[in-house]
């Protein structure tokens, strides 16, 4: 009832504005993307993407309709703040070490993933296992950004959650299908333009109405119900790890977690390394890594829009109807502004912007998911033979519409449970369900990178462990055995108290150990097995 409330907001013109702007996006994705004839050409853009473009495209997968609806939300919601951009220390720390060590090491062979390096280094059943983890951390991650869109959705139109969830998969698959990597990268950056024009129109229209020097008066001086003084762009958080180690979002879980975390995000998750591999040289993809650290900046307009979005409420007050929503759900509170505040046509131009975005970053992850799958089940001389181009172009579609069937669904499982998550910052939520594959991954990878034997044993122990001891911590091993009746007192009594970015180098360091140890058959990865 109260999404409809919201939903009459949302008029005829708003529609014909999003469906115009994702009709002109699809048709000239189309024309941009060329003919996919080999794989090359559909996982890789046939290695003739312009630095800037690739960049570009890095900045609207890593940000998405996540950081338009999650970071405004997070910092509306009661204790929000602007320490969320403590994390960019960690992310321009590991751009730099990705852009100028891992680029120079995945370029010197011809390979299409992160994957195939390391498995070339620590043989095939390495291979398979990272490229097995990456699938589980790409549907967990992911399904969370289907989610946030699915959120927008539903509130401008009254649609069902699931609805909403099928009619961006949807569009997703088709702006994949339409010609793999080139048409995933070139609508990228015009959804990264629209994402960024939206955000300043949001910002601009709150500071006119409301003037900078209000917003920021009231977002410093909130005091809570309970009489708690609060600074809402207070920015940086010196609590020491051992002082609290739950809190999220410190200076030093910036400076000494999130590097682990972004290293695996940019050099070990396909989503973003792929992009890299669109490159024509490896200064190039140098460029594009470092260049994509301007994502920063949109998360600070972002982290703006939200300080805005706060006073505006103070300012104006709460309808009944927008009382509930937000107490409901913080991650509300854009949607809502946006389609009951703007004037019709602006309303919607912003919102297809909050689509696309979306749209990008799932049919990005489709094409990682559709290569890596292959090259797994398939090998890599199979999938890269010059003879079977044509037919492992048709394979790879049909990969496509297996993982968007399969991320949908999982998607619609999230939805159906997500109003029982205790905690709901939606940016939490997707960081940590990467935390069970992350931290393996980059394990691995320092095993294969760094000199030494390496235990096969030793990895897939690493791993499994790591994998256990995440789940173990977060939360959604409790709810998975209260959907089955189980008991949860004792994990819940025992479990160790430690906020998720720790799981990053935690795991990533216990997977390297155990792949040190001498435990069963080992390899040694020589010079000559990487040049």
């Amino acid at each position: 009832m109260l999404t409809g409330a919201i939903s009459v907001h949302f008029t005829g013109l708003d529609w014909a504005v999003v469906v115009f702007y994702m009709l002109l996006t699809t048709w000239v994705g189309h024309r941009l993307s060329g003919k996919s004839a080999t794989v090359k050409d559909f996982f890789l853009g046939g290695r003739t993407m312009p630095w800037w473009a690739v960049s570009g495209s890095m900045i609207a997968t890593e940000i998405s309709a996540l950081t338009f609806i999650g970071v405004p939300g997070g910092v509306y919601a009661a204790k929000g703040d602007w320490t969320y951009l403590q994390w960019g220390i960690g992310s321009i720390i590991a751009r730099f070490v990705v852009g100028y060590y891992l680029v120079p090491l995945y370029y010197k062979r011809e390979i299409y993933s992160p994957y195939d390096y390391m498995g070339n280094r620590l043989g095939e059943g390495v291979r398979r296992l990272v490229t097995g983890l990456f699938s589980l951390g790409a549907v967990l991650g992911q399904s969370v950004r289907v989610l946030v869109t699915a959120l927008i959705l539903q509130t401008v139109t009254g649609w069902p959650m699931e609805w909403s969830v099928v009619a961006i998969g949807a569009f997703a698959l088709v702006w994949t299908l339409m010609g793999g990597m080139r048409t995933v990268i070139w609508t990228d950056v015009i959804q990264f333009g629209i994402f960024v024009l939206g955000g300043l129109l949001a910002f601009f229209w709150l500071v006119g109405h409301l003037g900078w020097d209000q917003i920021v008066e009231i977002n410093r001086g909130f005091v809570t119900p309970e009489g708690g003084a609060v600074d809402k762009m207070r920015i940086f958080d010196w609590t020491l790890p051992w002082e609290n180690s739950m809190l999220n979002y410190t200076f030093w879980v910036g400076v000494l977690a999130m590097p682990f975390q972004n290293l695996a995000a940019f050099g070990t998750d396909q989503l973003n390394a792929q992009r890299m591999f669109c490159c024509g040289s490896p200064g190039e993809a140098r460029k594009a890594m470092l260049w994509s650290s301007v994502s920063l900046l949109t998360t600070l307009l972002m982290l703006a829009v939200g300080s805005g979005l706060f006073a505006w409420y103070q300012v104006k007050g709460l309808t009944p109807d927008e009382a509930a929503k937000f107490a409901e759900d913080p991650n509300n509170v854009f949607p809502v502004w946006i389609t009951t505040v703007l004037p019709p046509g602006l309303t919607g131009l912003i919102l297809a912007g909050a689509f696309a975005a979306a749209i990008s970053s799932l049919d990005s992850v489709l094409a990682a998911l559709s290569q890596t799958s292959l090259s797994a089940i398939l090998g890599r001389k199979r999938v890269e033979s010059v003879e079977s181009g044509q037919k492992m172009v048709l394979y790879s579609r049909i990969a496509v519409v297996v993982w968007t069937v399969i991320l949908t669904a999982f998607a619609i499982w999230m939805a159906q449970g997500h109003g029982k998550a205790e905690n709901k910052n939606l940016i939490d939520l997707a960081f940590g369900m990467v935390a069970y594959t992350y931290g393996p991954l980059l394990g691995i990878l320092l095993a294969a990178i760094l000199p030494g034997r390496r235990s096969l044993v030793g990895i897939f122990l690493g791993t499994l462990l790591s994998i256990a001891l995440v789940a173990w911590m977060r939360p959604e091993l409790l709810r998975l055995l209260e959907a089955f009746s189980l008991p949860t007192q004792w994990i819940s009594e025992h479990r160790p108290k430690i906020a998720f970015p720790w799981f990053f180098p935690l795991t990533a360091m216990l997977t390297f150990a155990f792949a040190c140890l001498p435990l069963g058959f080992s390899t040694r990865h020589d010079d000559e097995l990487h040049s």
